[in-house]
C-alpha cells in the first residue's frame, strides 16, 4: 500500500509508565511486531501462546486520519437519517455533552465508505486470514460486518465500558459450536492505560468449553482480575486476539475528548456465506445487551 506524508491527527501519546500497567504487563514483553506479506514464526509463536499479539504502525498517522475523515462522514449522515438498526444490528447511539448524538458501535462500516472498503482490501490481511485456517474470507456483509467502536467517559455516553466476555462463545446464538477464529483490531486513536481499552486474560483462549461458559458472568462482570493484560496501543496500530480468551473493555480514567478511543474491528469468516440485508432480523444476544449495562 502506498504511504502519503506523516500528518498526524493526534500528538503520539506519552509512554505509560510501568507502574500504572497491571502486573501482567510487566511478565509479558510484547515486542514491537510489523506486519509483512505473511506472519514470521516468532510473530505465530507469540499468538498461539498468549493469545494476542500487536502489530506497529499498520498505516500511517496520514492514512488513519483519511480514514477517520470517512468514519466521522458516516457517522453524521446515519445520526442525520435517524438510522438505528443496519441489517438487523442496532447502533449504539450516545450524545455529546452538547446534546448531539454520535453512533458509538457502528456496524457494517465498509458499506458506506470507499476508504474502509479499501482498507479491507490491503493485502496483508491475507497473511491474518493463513493463520486463521482454511477457508477464512472477510465478511463485510456477514454477522456484523466491519465494526467501529467509540468509546467516551462522559455524561450522555451509552459506550463506556464493556464486561468480560468470549467472542467464540456468539457462535452459540447461530446455532453452532464455539470455534476458534482471530478478533483483528484496528486504532483510529492512541489508545494508553488513561483510556481504558482492551484487557485480555492470557492464555485463557486454551481453556475448554466449561470454563468459556463458566468462568466469569458474560457482559455483567466489569471488575479488574489479577491476570488481565491491558492492551495498549497508538491511532495506525492493528491488534489479533483469539475469540476464545476472555476479554473486556475497561472504562476511561480520563473524561470527554481525552477520554475518546475508536478501534475498528475487522470481521473474518469460515464455512457458507450468510449474507445480511435490511431484511435480516436481530440476534437474540443483541436484545439482551440492556442486561449487560452497556
Amino acid at each position: 500500500m502506498t504511504t502519503t506524508p506523516f500528518e498526524a491527527p493526534e500528538a503520539p501519546v506519552t509512554p505509560t509508565s510501568a507502574a500504572a500497567l497491571p502486573p501482567m504487563n510487566r511478565c509479558i514483553e510484547m515486542p514491537r511486531f510489523e506486519l509483512g506479506e505473511r506472519l514470521t514464526p516468532e510473530q505465530v509463536e507469540f499468538l498461539d501462546t498468549f493469545g494476542f499479539i500487536r502489530f506497529k504502525s499498520f498505516l500511517s498517522r496520514a492514512e488513519v486520519g483519511k480514514l477517520v475523515e470517512e468514519v466521522e462522514s458516516i457517522d453524521a449522515r446515519l445520526v442525520d437519517e435517524g438510522r438505528t438498526v443496519i441489517n438487523g444490528v442496532p447502533l449504539i447511539i450516545g450524545k455529546r455533552k452538547d446534546g448531539r448524538a454520535f453512533v458509538q458501535r457502528m456496524c457494517f462500516s465498509s458499506l458506506f465508505g470507499e476508504r474502509l472498503h479499501a482498507f479491507l482490501q490491503d493485502p496483508r490481511f491475507k497473511a491474518i486470514l493463513e493463520i486463521a485456517g482454511p477457508g477464512y474470507r472477510i465478511g463485510e456483509r456477514e454477522r456484523d460486518g466491519l465494526v467501529i467502536n467509540h468509546y467516551r467517559r462522559e455524561e450522555g455516553s451509552s459506550y463506556k465500558r464493556l464486561g468480560w466476555h468470549t467472542d467464540s462463545l456468539r457462535d452459540l446464538f447461530y446455532f453452532e459450536m464455539p470455534r476458534r477464529y482471530l478478533n483483528v483490531g484496528f486504532y483510529l486513536d492512541d489508545s494508553p492505560i488513561e483510556k481504558g481499552g482492551v484487557r485480555l486474560i492470557p492464555f485463557s483462549h486454551k481453556q475448554g468449553l466449561w470454563p468459556m461458559l463458566t468462568r466469569k458472568a458474560h457482559f455483567m462482570d466489569t471488575d479488574a482480575d489479577p491476570a488481565e493484560y491491558a492492551l495498549v496501543a497508538e491511532a495506525g496500530d492493528l491488534t489479533i486476539h483469539d475469540g476464545r480468551i476472555w476479554h473486556r473493555v475497561a472504562e476511561a480514567s480520563a473524561t470527554g475528548d481525552a477520554s475518546q478511543r475508536r478501534v475498528m474491528y475487522v470481521p473474518l469468516m469460515e464455512g457458507p456465506e450468510k449474507l445480511k440485508d435490511e431484511n435480516s432480523p436481530t440476534p437474540v444476544y443483541f436484545r439482551l445487551r440492556r442486561f449487560a449495562r452497556f
